[in-house]
């Protein structure tokens, strides 16, 4: 028989018993409400900007005050946040946002967000979440068998590429020894996420050694193998060799079969740097592209990325797991009940974080709902975009292609025919017209530089984007340019 006590009633029937909680009914409106909002933001995004911004000095004053010593009614204080502090944001899931690297977040991974935080998961341990790590295992699984690497592979989530690079150098770092003097190597297109990590983990900056590239934005593997040699002859210990598959500027892919090859001989940890272009693996095309990629030590991939799922959720595979939880595992006294036997995985053991969200839910939940069949053509749909893009660029005669498209990223600049411009103008004639595209609406777009030449360069992710979005963003920049080139 139960034993009875003094409050029969239910939870549901209490009045909350803290200041911080509110009642069932109101929780259930404002989730409602919260839903309306964010599927009414997503009705409207194609009729939105791509872009909008707002400089301190105006947010300031909307924004600054004390925290109120008392409170104000949940739905107010969420149409606030609604109104005056979440639109005043690049809307990187626009069909037209085409700068940096896009993310377009399916239905299901948001629903997987708030019920990761509605259960607030706490995944440092398998103590403390086993049937979401054992789910983390089935989805890093997945992406095993996605990179052909062999079942000793193993990695985890992470926030973004930022931290599952810094884990993996930790790792390399290890592998290596621990050298007093280490060295990385990574071509002059690589991302800035690869040096800060180096720095982190030890690396002087004169010990982070940039290899040139090739015509083609493709790391030099003559180059690398003289600079190895050299920075062994100099006393440094190169402890990682970072490769792009998909590099940021341009989409890149380095020869990654040969740098394996070069990497196997000198006994040197090769880092693939897949970050937003290491799902394309699971198309025909991305696996050709990709030769080799199952011979690295360790693979960066964002499947906030081209895996269409809201931020964060970045991962670190490695070839061989052991190493990470080589680099990483500690075992604090405070921590004694948390192993529980040799086949349990704490995920804390693999990388930076102990305390760790619940990411892989939101992939699970969104493959499950679709299946890889629909992600494998939204992925090629981009490709085909990019492919596509450089075919109206090279038929243009305002346009000029300045790198070949590769994995959703096309590079170019404004050049008409017969204008005569020096490249201090064209310079200055492309930022025109970039400022323009964005002062209008038409598109988000960004610029950088190939080789130090100005470039435009639209990178097309979106699963919603059309082929309409990118021709008419294309022909926009063209007819701005003409008009700009006119007056000067």
């Amino acid at each position: 028989m139960r034993a009875s006590t003094e409050d029969e009633s239910t939870p549901d029937d209490r009045e909350p018993a803290s200041d911080l909680q509110l009642t069932p009914d109101v929780m259930l409106e404002l989730a409602r409400s919260a839903s309306e909002m964010v599927v009414g933001r997503l009705r409207a995004l194609r009729s939105e900007r791509p872009w909008r911004g707002a400089s301190r000095a105006e947010l300031e004053p909307l924004l600054r005050e004390p925290p109120p010593e008392e409170g104000r009614p949940a739905l107010e204080v969420m149409q606030r946040a609604v109104r005056d502090v979440l639109p005043v944001a690049a809307r990187v899931d626009h069909p037209r946002f085409f700068a940096f690297v896009p993310s377009s977040a399916t239905w299901p991974g948001v629903l997987a967000e708030y019920l990761a935080a509605g259960f607030n998961t706490f995944q440092g341990t398998w103590l403390g979440s086993g049937g979401p790590s054992q789910l983390e295992l089935v989805v890093t699984d997945w992406f095993r068998q996605w990179l052909g690497y062999p079942e000793s592979a193993g990695g985890l989530f992470t926030s973004g590429g930022s931290a599952a690079s810094l884990d993996a150098l930790v790792a390399a770092r290890e592998h290596a020894g621990a050298p007093d003097r280490p060295a990385v190597l990574m071509s002059d297109q690589s991302h800035s996420a690869l040096e800060r990590a180096a720095r982190i983990v030890g690396v002087r900056p004169e010990a982070i050694l940039k290899v040139p590239s090739d015509a083609r934005f493709r790391i030099r593997v003559d180059e690398l193998e003289r600079m190895l040699s050299r920075a062994r002859r100099d006393g440094l210990s190169p402890i990682a060799v970072c490769a792009n598959a998909g590099a940021t500027n341009t989409g890149a892919v380095d020869p990654l079969d040969e740098m394996a090859d070069l990497c196997a001989r000198e006994g040197v940890w090769l880092h693939v740097d897949a970050a937003y272009g290491g799902f394309a693996v699971i198309t025909e095309r991305g696996r050709e592209l990709f030769r080799g990629i199952d011979r690295a030590d360790s693979v960066t991939l964002d499947a906030h990325k081209w895996l269409f799922q809201p931020f964060e959720a970045g991962s670190l595979m490695v070839r061989d797991v052991r190493r990470l939880e080589a680099a990483f595992g500690v075992r604090p006294e405070y921590l004694q009940d948390a192993d529980l036997g040799m086949e349990q995985v704490n995920f804390g053991d693999r990388g930076l974080q102990l305390s760790r969200s619940f990411r892989a839910l939101k992939v699970w939940m969104s493959v499950q709902t679709f299946g890889v069949a629909a992600f494998r053509r939204a992925v090629g749909r981009g490709i085909e975009l990019a492919d596509r893009a450089g075919e109206h660029v090279r038929a243009s005669e305002v346009l000029e292609m300045l790198s070949p498209p590769s994995l959703g990223v096309v590079c170019f600049r404004v050049r008409p025919e017969g204008a005569g411009l020096s490249e201090a103008d064209l310079e200055r004639l492309n930022a025109a017209v970039q400022e323009r595209v964005i002062a209008e609406g038409v598109a988000m777009m960004s610029s950088t530089r190939l080789k130090g030449t100005y470039a435009l360069r639209l990178c097309i992710l979106n699963h919603q984007t059309t082929w309409a979005d990118v021709r008419e963003t294309l022909e926009a920049i063209e007819r701005f340019g003409l008009e700009a080139a006119a007056t000067r």
